[in-house]
């Protein structure tokens, strides 16, 4: 996804539900679906609704990769355990109890990402896969450990920011590179996604990381390619990439 971030902090703390205890729905209803499976969709909306709510089933398939027709099957049975409310051609919406999971999941994914990268020695093109796997098996325990170990950071090493404990998610205002203009100075924020290897291999030989300074020198029109300021160095990156650096909102 690309596009201004607008991750919205829940206004009250809510205690993770436990997914084999949820409110609605029956027994067999809640065994029908993998908590795995329920864990993915919910993190999938969480992420979409970050650009549209309510979330589309067209949208929903095609971040997941499946058929519209198994997407709105799923949506029916978690709204069964409460943790979505869907409303046939407008769309679906994180419950309070689903935003929660959702939120607990990427706070396991984001810190698995760090903790694989500062203890471990992997690179970053190398961790979401492994995260991917590993965020719906840790414990409390492990994740506390693993936060107090990375000294409780609020960011991964890709930019995006780790929900608190408590579901609370770090404020963070970015752009798309591509919305700046020519002359414009800010600092890289973060990496859009943490997918795509070949992407994140790229953009670290150009030092495009996190942090980083850039100033835009030129944008060819039409889509064309950005023409950066990076370490006293001149870059030109595609329009394509660009939109995938997220940076600081400068100042008018």
């Amino acid at each position: 996804m690309t596009g201004r971030s607008r991750h919205r902090p829940l206004q009250k703390t809510i205690k993770m539900p436990r997914i084999k205890a949820l409110e609605g729905g029956n027994k067999a209803s809640r065994g029908q679906i993998s908590h795995q499976a329920i864990e993915d969709y919910l993190k999938t909306i969480y992420m979409l609704s970050q650009e549209e709510s309510p979330v589309s089933t067209t949208s929903l398939a095609d971040a997941r990769n499946v058929k519209p027709g198994s997407v709105t099957g799923m949506i029916k049975r978690l709204a069964e355990l409460n943790l979505v409310e869907y409303t046939k051609r407008r769309g679906v919406v994180l419950t309070p109890s689903g935003e929660q999971i959702a939120l607990e999941v990427l706070r396991h994914h984001r810190l698995i990402e760090t903790y694989l990268i500062e203890a471990l020695g992997f690179t970053w093109d190398e961790v979401h896969e492994q995260a991917d796997i590993l965020e719906h098996y840790i414990s409390e325990k492990l994740e506390d450990r693993i936060a107090a170990a990375l000294n409780y950071p609020s960011f991964d090493p890709h930019g995006a920011p780790i929900p608190s404990k408590e579901g609370i998610m770090p404020d963070q205002k970015t752009a798309p590179l591509t919305t700046l203009k020519a002359g414009q100075r800010t600092t890289v924020s973060r990496i859009d996604s943490d997918e795509d290897s070949e992407l994140l291999r790229y953009l670290a030989e150009r030092q495009l990381l996190p942090g980083a300074t850039i100033e835009v020198l030129s944008m060819e029109p039409f889509n064309g390619p950005l023409t950066i300021r990076l370490d006293g160095r001149e870059q030109v990156i595609g329009f394509q990439v660009a939109t995938a650096v997220l940076v600081e909102i400068p100042s008018e």
